[in-house]
């Protein structure tokens, strides 16, 4: 097999769309961000993408019907020109190794290129290792325009956050983004990192329509972070005197 390999189901013309991307990370943040978006602009699949650099597993639905995990992207045409078009990235996993994430994003670039993609925002959680009722979200861009631009739509820029970097698609689609010549931003809903948290992709997703002038209904997610929440609550009870009583660990990450 090839080390990738993509399966095109349409050839869809698009002008100058933005590529938008939300794979598994921390508290799944991209992903519930980009997979809600997708759902909620009827996106059609554009491909699938399978890798060797992927876990060597398949998935099950719920009838017992197994695939090979993949990544997926996904077009949503504009039909008055009143947002842009865009090319969304989904997916079961990240590549497993460092070469794996390279080759994966890099390949994900060359098909955005072929769309003449100018601008690509890629969404993940940025972990703080504690709940929270109102999550910020952080931003990181390749160029001072693009900063100033974010910072005006409530994107957060804090000196030492991230400390230590953007790990995985959402770093590496910047970096190379770059070198091709794109403008990126990665956008961090803050996320606890313990549960898949609706809550920090609600935020990054409120920022996102802003920027995109889409219109999302947020019912669901608000719904799933009710769920969460109650989860939380639960747990807390159910924690011993000393844990309470223990110094808090710093769990600041990201992915």
């Amino acid at each position: 097999m090839e080390k990738i390999k993509s399966v095109i189901h349409e050839e869809p013309t698009l002008t100058d769309p933005i590529l938008v991307e939300g794979l598994p990370g921390v508290g799944n943040v991209g992903k519930l961000a980009a997979e809600h978006l997708l759902d909620q602009l009827k996106a059609v699949k554009l491909a699938d993408i399978y890798s060797v650099h992927f876990p060597p597993q398949v998935v099950l639905d719920d009838d017992g019907v197994a695939k090979l995990v993949n990544n997926e992207v996904y077009y949503s045409k504009s039909e008055d020109g009143s947002r842009p078009d865009l090319l969304i990235v989904v997916g079961d996993f990240q590549g497993l190794t460092p070469e794996g994430q390279y080759d994966i994003s890099d390949y994900l670039l060359q098909m955005a290129m072929k769309y003449n993609v100018k601008r690509i925002y890629t969404l993940g959680g940025y972990g703080v290792g504690k709940i929270l009722d109102d999550p910020r979200v952080l931003g990181a861009a390749t160029s001072l325009e693009l900063v100033e631009e974010m910072k005006e739509k409530g994107v957060i820029f804090s000196k030492g956050e991230p400390g230590s970097g953007i790990v995985g698609a959402s770093g590496l689609l910047l970096g190379l983004g770059k070198i091709y010549g794109m403008d990126a931003v990665c956008l961090m809903g803050e996320t606890s990192g313990y549960f898949v948290d609706p809550k920090g992709a609600e935020a990054v997703l409120r920022i996102l329509s802003s920027l995109l002038n889409v219109e999302i209904d947020f019912t669901d997610l608000e719904s799933k972070a009710e769920q969460i929440d109650a989860i939380a609550s639960k747990l807390k009870e159910m924690e011993t005197p000393q844990l309470d009583e223990a110094p808090p660990e710093d769990l600041r990450y990201i992915g």
